[in-house]
Order: C-alpha cells, then structure tokens, then sequence
C-alpha cells in the first residue's frame, strides 16, 4: 500500500513538471511567431537557427525528464547547426530533428494542457471516493491511475521524441567520422612519439656504441687497455639502448598486460606511481576471460596517464581506481581527491590524447574536475565479455 502511495507522489511530481513546462512553451509560442515574422520579413532571418538550438534545448530537457522516469534513454540526433548564415538556416530547416521537436511541441500543447487540467482532479477524486468506501478502496483503485497517466505522457513523449532512423543513420555516420579523424590523429601522434623515442634514445645510444666499438677497432693493437675501456663504455651504451627500446616496446603495448592481465598490470601502475593507489579490479578477472588486447591496452593508458597527472598535478597523495564489467564492454575509474581544475585544452595534461585513444574504440569518455576537486576520469570500452 505505502509502494503505491510513494508512486503515486512520485508520478505527481513528474506530472506537476509536464504541466510547468506545458505552461512554458505557451509562453514560447510568442518566440515562434515572432521568428516566423522575422524570417518572412528577411530581416529577422538569423533568428530562425537561433530559436531550433533553444528548441533543442527544450527537447532535451524533456527527454531528460522522461530518461528519468522511464529509466531509459531517448537518443539524440542533430546536425550541427554551423557556418554562415545561409548554412545555417540551411541545416536548421533540413534537419529532420527539427520536425521531430517541432512534433512534440504540437503535440504537447494538446495532450499536456489536457493532463494540466486532469491534476488537481486526483485530490477530488479522493475525497470523493473516500466518502462512502474508505481509505484502503481510495489508496487501491485512484492513487494506480496517477501512476498510469505518468506512464502514458511519457510513453508519448517516448514516441514522439524518437529520432527516424534515417536521421539516427546520419547522426551515427557524423559520430564515426569524427572518431575517425580522433583515431587517425591519436594514431599519428603515436606514431610522432614512437620516432621521438627512437631518434632521441635508443638511435644516440646506437650510433655511440657503434663510435666505441669503431675507435676499440682501432686502438685494439696500440692501445689494448684503451680498447678494452673503449669496449666496457660500448656494453654500456648498448645495455642502455637495449633499456630505451623496451620503453618504446611497453608503449606500443605493454608485455605487463599479456603477462598479468589488466588488473595485474593496473596494480603495478599504482605501486610505481608515487601514490597510494586502491585498486578494484576483480570483476575483470572473473572467469578466466579477458577484454580484447586493444580494449585493455586503451584501458591501461587512460589509468597510466590519470595517475601520472594525480602525481604531478593533484597535490593528493592517494588515488582510487576501479575496473568492472558492464553491459557495454569494461569500465574504468580514477579518481583522486586533489586540487581539481583539470582542462582539457591545457597544454600536457593528457586528457585529450585519453579522450582520442577512447574515441578510436567508440567508447565513452567523461572528466570531472571541478576547483578544489575532486577528479574523477570515467571510461566506458565496448567488448564481448
């Protein structure tokens, strides 16, 4: 009985909002007609894209608000609307998301004036019924209908908010080619910071050990004490090129992950990084099955580059990650507790070249780092479990 009590106050609660923002786009309708005049009379013409953008706003505030009831996400899909002004209103009057929010709107002013009205009925109806039938036959048979006419306005909006397919086709074919082009950048970056390592390390030590061992060639016969130190110095350099190129080997792909696993690999990030690190990653170890090399690769560079920016940046001596099977494919966690203010615009902070190396696997990618933190680095990577 109290279940269906708390359901009912919640679906009034939805119900109260649905009537506010009815009231709201009566209001907007003085915005529409005035972007219609101004478009009409030419002049007002830049106020036609204008006005979809807040319309898409609009939109998107409802199907936040039905997400949150329904428990499930209404997808989105736009073009930008960008360029002159021609481009623009070009965009703004072909998109077919435009007709579908426009759908909407119509369509609420009729049915959300007619819930509007319908509210402040439910408390009548209980007073009513509870004259003659008590107050369990009131709580059974009125309080259920509040709930259904919740489920029904959002089942609604659910439909009329869907994007067509055509439009949610062109919304993903733009999502992939701008993957594309983050996947080729991060790959090229890749490749530069592959050639940096080589020319600067591992190619210096190999052309000084091929100088020593040149002048211990030469020393050899005149100089046998001198060829030897020549050759010592040579093992040196040759120990030490051997170093740099398995640094550049562990970021192409770690061998700590085809050893360890994640998890493993993961463990001995926090333990080298200068941080008390908590790892939780047993999920990622149930059952013996592992995500697929790029996916883990991915995973192990978003935690490597969070913790080396929580050393150097933070100011917090501990640091928290998390590893978890989903749905989707693997999660990824990192959070510290320090200074916040983490921008992804700022110059050697890595968050960008995290957000590429996702965004090549079609992955999610979501900082938050406000001033005086904490931050919190989340990563969502499509697998097959």
């Amino acid at each position: 009985m109290w279940t269906t009590v708390r359901e009912a106050a919640r679906a009034t609660g939805y119900l109260v909002v649905v009537a506010a923002m009815t009231f709201a786009l009566y209001l907007f309708i003085t915005v529409l007609l005035i972007t219609a005049v101004g478009t009409v009379a030419v002049v007002g013409a830049w106020m036609l894209p204008e006005t979809v953008l807040v319309i898409r706003r609009i939109a998107g505030a409802k199907r936040k608000m039905v997400a949150a009831w329904t428990g499930r996400r209404i997808p989105e899909a736009y073009r930008a609307v960008e360029g002159t002004l021609r481009e623009r209103l070009r965009t703004a009057v072909r998109d077919p998301g435009t007709l579908v929010d426009l759908r909407w709107m119509v369509a609420s002013y009729v049915y959300g004036a007619l819930l509007a009205l319908a509210l402040p009925l439910w408390p009548l109806g209980l007073v009513v019924d509870g004259v003659g039938c008590g107050l369990l036959r009131r709580r059974a048979v009125v309080l259920p209908l509040i709930t259904r006419l919740a489920d029904t306005e959002a089942r609604w909006s659910t439909a009329l908010l869907m994007p067509s397919p055509q439009a949610r086709l062109t919304a993903r074919v733009e999502e992939l080619k701008e993957t594309r082009a983050d996947a080729i950048a991060a790959h090229g970056a890749e490749l530069r910071r592959i050639e940096r390592d080589l020319h600067d390390g591992a190619q210096a030590r190999l052309v000084a050990l091929s100088m020593r061992i040149g002048l211990a060639k030469r020393a050899y016969d005149r100089d046998p004490e001198g060829a030897r130190k020549l050759l010592d110095d040579a093992q040196d350099q040759a120990e030490q090129a051997l170093t740099e190129l398995r640094h550049v080997v562990r970021g192409i792909h770690p061998p700590i992950l085809t050893d360890r696993g994640l998890a493993g690999a993961v463990r001995a990030l926090g333990a080298s990084s200068g941080l008390a690190v908590t790892v939780d990653g047993g999920e990622v170890e149930e059952g013996g099955v592992r995500a697929p090399a790029a996916v883990e690769a991915a995973a192990y560079f978003v935690v490597a580059e969070a913790l080396t920016n929580a050393a150097k940046h933070s100011g917090s001596p501990i640091a928290e990650v998390r590893l978890a099977r989903t749905r989707r494919g693997l999660a990824v966690r990192v959070r510290d507790d320090g200074r916040g203010g983490a921008d992804e615009s700022g110059d050697g902070s890595g968050l960008l070249g995290m957000r590429r190396r996702v965004a090549a696997l079609d992955g999610v990618f979501h900082v938050t780092s406000p001033v005086g933190g904490p931050t919190v680095i989340e990563v969502e990577l499509p697998c097959v479990w």
